[in-house]
């Protein structure tokens, strides 16, 4: 399968407002309407800190929100399963407030986490296939964990595109067989993008104010961009994958997305950190920083380096305008932006990164498979028996787009063949050596810019995705940070601005993002629009 092929059809989903609210420097933004608006993490807080609202009556009414616009209303569908324990962890971290004890700056605030995502309580982790919905972790993934510790409160889980998009060469992002499909808030017949579009949309619809998602190749930055929120893409390592239904474990990360930079920020800080189940977290480096509040400055880009990846663009004439208008907001900003810092590597990695996925994808969802047949002996032993399921459940699981990347990774042997390590070496040293970090110390660059990616196209069950663009993939393989913000809207269709860098550069580009937020103020609030034009 040549890279063209896959982009179209795979990565979008791996991957990747008449009347609505923009706010530019120098304009107040209208209080919140808790019944009606989205709030954000901070605000939310505040309500929490000065005693006007208790976590147990946000809680409800998010509740009350889901049930009006994501299982009604415009029909949403971005949540695949609510907590019916939410309520009382709301109940014991208000109890835990009115005898002092904080937890931290999540205690008592509403979470959703992508449906691919371990807990041990009694909500599925299915990766929205019927195949796993009876299925029950019997230990939290790490970042759950680590939310529990923090005095979060586990909302629900979120819908996504199946198997995290990675089962179809024409699949639709943001179709499961357990979840339907879930629609874009801001223009309803538009695609959400994936793999993690429900946490995309349950953030960028206000059901929640944090979600959680999972990006092997564009799957939090896609969905953040389309949707209008923030994302981040961390440096693989610095957020564990234990306890995570996974594609590949030379990419595969989770990554917060939210409303702004800031609240992004508080929740890698939450979830990020050394594992014993994960070696990838052990090259955390020492003076990695673990609070990303000091970086959250406006003046974050005065004498930042930037280069524009522009073999990364030119593939919406719209998506140029805007970006180029980012520019100029960058550099009022004080950053300098070096035009033509191409990726020159660009157009190679997509070959031996797909086959690394194929062998991974056999290898890591066999091992997932067998420890989760220890609690939920029923499900499918391994991905021969869930290729048969999907067959024998067919109406169900495949009445739209097959399973034929399932098909391609069966084939493939263990991770010792020298195809497959030939393939990862290859794949890594182009997307970071002679990619990412050639471009950087070639323009002496502190980060490169691109836009994050197209605005969402008509959903289309029948053809699957149109994806026509997007930058991911080079910070995906290398495993770097990526972030994006909102960067604006074409016919009421957000995009994003890209910012990614080198391994671990993961607060410098949370400041850089976080400083054009602060100049642009680009968030815009969906208007559930029933088609963009």
């Amino acid at each position: 399968m040549k890279r063209r092929d896959f982009l179209k059809a795979s990565l979008a989903g791996q991957a990747l407002l008449l009347g609505s609210r923009c706010i530019r420097s120098g304009e107040k933004a209208s209080s919140p309407d808790p019944d009606n608006d989205p709030w954000s993490l901070a605000q939310m807080r505040q309500t929490l800190e000065q005693g006007d609202m208790t976590s147990e009556a946000w809680t409800q009414k998010l509740l009350t929100r889901i049930q009006e616009i994501d299982a009604a209303g415009p029909a949403l569908n971005s949540i695949i399963e609510l907590n019916p324990e939410a309520l009382d962890i709301a109940r014991e971290r208000d109890q835990e407030r009115r005898t002092g004890q904080i937890r931290g700056p999540l205690h008592g605030v509403p979470v959703v986490i992508k449906d691919n995502i371990d807990t041990a309580d009694s909500m599925s982790t299915s990766a929205g296939s019927l195949a796993l919905a009876a299925h029950h972790a019997q230990e939290d993934a790490f970042v759950v964990q680590k939310l529990r510790q923090a005095g979060a409160v586990l909302l629900a889980k979120t819908n996504l595109s199946e198997w995290a998009n990675f089962r179809s060469t024409r699949s639709t992002s943001g179709w499961s067989g357990r979840g339907g499909q879930t629609r874009n808030p801001h223009v309803l017949d538009r695609n959400p993008c994936g793999s993690s579009s429900g946490s995309g949309v349950a953030v960028a619809a206000g059901l929640a104010p944090l979600a959680l998602g999972t990006e092997t190749d564009g799957s939090v930055v896609c969905p953040s961009t389309i949707n209008g929120i923030v994302g981040i893409k961390p440096t693989l390592g610095l957020v564990s994958r234990s306890g995570i239904i996974p594609i590949a474990h030379s990419q595969d990360t989770a990554g917060p997305m939210a409303r702004t930079v800031t609240d992004a920020a508080l929740l890698l800080a939450t979830v990020m950190g050394q594992d014993a189940r994960d070696p990838a977290t052990r090259a955390i480096p020492a003076d990695m920083p673990t609070d990303f509040m000091p970086f959250l400055q406006p003046t974050s880009l005065e004498g930042a380096r930037l280069g524009i990846a522009r073999n990364l663009l030119d593939f919406h004439p719209e998506v140029d305008r805007l970006f180029d208008e980012a520019v100029n907001d960058l550099e009022q900003a004080g950053a300098t932006v070096i035009d033509d810092a191409n990726i020159e590597t660009i157009g190679d990695i997509g070959d031996p990164e797909f086959e690394v996925l194929l062998y991974e994808f056999k290898s890591d969802l066999n091992a997932y498979l067998t420890r989760a047949r220890e609690t939920t002996p029923g499900i499918p032993a391994d991905l021969e028996a869930l290729i048969r399921f999907n067959e024998e459940q067919s109406d169900q699981e495949m009445p739209y787009f097959g399973q034929e990347l399932f098909h391609m990774a069966q084939e493939k042997g263990p991770l010792t063949d020298p195809a497959y390590l030939k393939a990862l070496k290859e794949s890594k040293r182009l997307a970071g050596p002679e990619g990412i970090d050639a471009t950087l110390q070639k323009h002496n660059l502190d980060a490169i810019i691109a836009a994050t990616g197209s605005p969402a196209w008509p959903t289309d069950l029948i053809n699957g995705d149109h994806f026509t663009g997007g930058c991911s993939t080079a910070a995906a393989v290398a495993g770097y940070p990526h972030v994006t913000v909102p960067m604006g809207a074409i016919h009421h269709l957000p995009v994003g601005l890209s910012f990614f860098s080198t391994a671990w550069t993961d607060a410098r580009l949370i400041g850089y993002a976080y400083a054009f937020e602060q100049l642009t103020r680009h968030l815009k609030t969906p208007a559930f629009r029933q088609t963009a034009i």
